[in-house]
């Protein structure tokens, strides 16, 4: 039996000042607020959710945001770059809107393709390149359109320590096609409309160390809990220390570190994020997993309050 995850499913990382986090992701960037949580390892911390209107797999990232916290390094071992993919037509507005934001970009050729590239506040490296694929946002927050709303995840570029053998567990266990070669840069594609490319960096360059500005880990898709059991068993088979099952409220995950050192989650499609909110609703209060709700009122006060609110640039 062989297994093909059809993509991303959503992509965590280290951030600061959470209203610094709210203000760029929703603020500048458009995206929802599709809930904001805790991190249910250490629930003095939110884990805060962005993604389309409906909050897709394909479409979250997702973020632990540590005020006053130590940075981190980009490098090997990493998502080094997230990759948001808008409309075909888009690009010109969004170096305007960058612009308007005194947001410093730059522009890059990758695989006959542009990319506007740029940092966010807490200095994670992120880029925005026009695409046909994947449905159009219908989340029209501070003056964005469907016409030029950022769709999902375009995909993400990996650097690992060991360069062969990831993309080795990138075709043999998580099922991605090798689709071209570039540069320093091998792409491999999924099946999915949206958070389908990877281009993993073939060359080596400094290790990275976790903190502010740097991935947690990316996490690929599952369509069911049948599926997600069967890629546990499938991963360990393939040689992999896969952990047990965590239900993470609105999807379960497992994890694995592979051989160059980025930690891989898999996660499931189900339930979502609308299961403890209503679809008009998500995002829109401190939502608690059963175990934390006896310390809301703790929790509600010890959190540095966030809203989202419309900027003017």
């Amino acid at each position: 039996m062989k297994k093909q995850t059809t993509g991303i499913h959503h992509i965590t990382a280290i951030v600061g000042h959470p209203q610094e986090n709210v203000d760029f992701y929703a603020g500048v960037l458009g995206l929802r607020l599709v809930k904001q949580t805790v991190n249910f390892d250490d629930p003095g911390t939110y884990h805060l959710y962005f993604g389309n209107e409906g909050g897709a797999p394909g479409t979250i990232i997702t973020f632990f945001p540590w005020a006053n916290a130590y940075q981190g390094r980009i490098g090997d071992g990493q998502v080094g770059v997230t990759t948001y993919v808008v409309p075909v037509g888009a690009l010109d507005f969004w170096k305007d809107r960058l612009t308007k934001f005194n947001v410093a970009y730059s522009m890059a050729e990758r695989f006959s393709e542009t990319y506007i590239q740029f940092d966010d506040p807490h200095g994670l490296h992120l880029e925005i390149v026009e695409r046909e694929g994947g449905e159009e946002n219908g989340w029209t927050f501070g003056g964005l359109t469907k016409d030029v709303a950022i769709k999902g995840f375009g995909g993400a570029v990996l650097y690992s320590s060991r360069p062969e053998e990831t993309k080795e567990t990138l075709v043999e266990v998580m099922g991605l096609e090798v689709v071209g070669t570039e540069g320093d840069y091998t792409r491999l594609k999924a099946t999915a409309d949206i958070g389908n490319i990877v281009d993993l960096k073939m060359t080596l360059g400094t290790r990275g160390t976790m903190g502010v500005g740097t991935v947690h880990h990316i996490a690929w898709r599952a369509k069911d809990d049948e599926d997600h059991q069967e890629w546990q068993e499938y991963a360990m088979s393939k040689g992999q220390h896969v952990t047990e099952v965590k239900d993470r409220n609105y999807f379960n995950a497992l994890y694995f570190r592979e051989s160059g050192e980025i930690l891989f989650e898999i996660a499931t499609d189900p339930p979502g994020f609308a299961h403890d909110e209503t679809p008009e609703t998500m995002g829109s209060r401190l939502m608690l997993p059963v175990q934390y709700e006896r310390h809301r009122e703790q929790l509600e006060k010890s959190l540095i309050p966030i809203e989202v609110r419309p900027l003017e640039g």
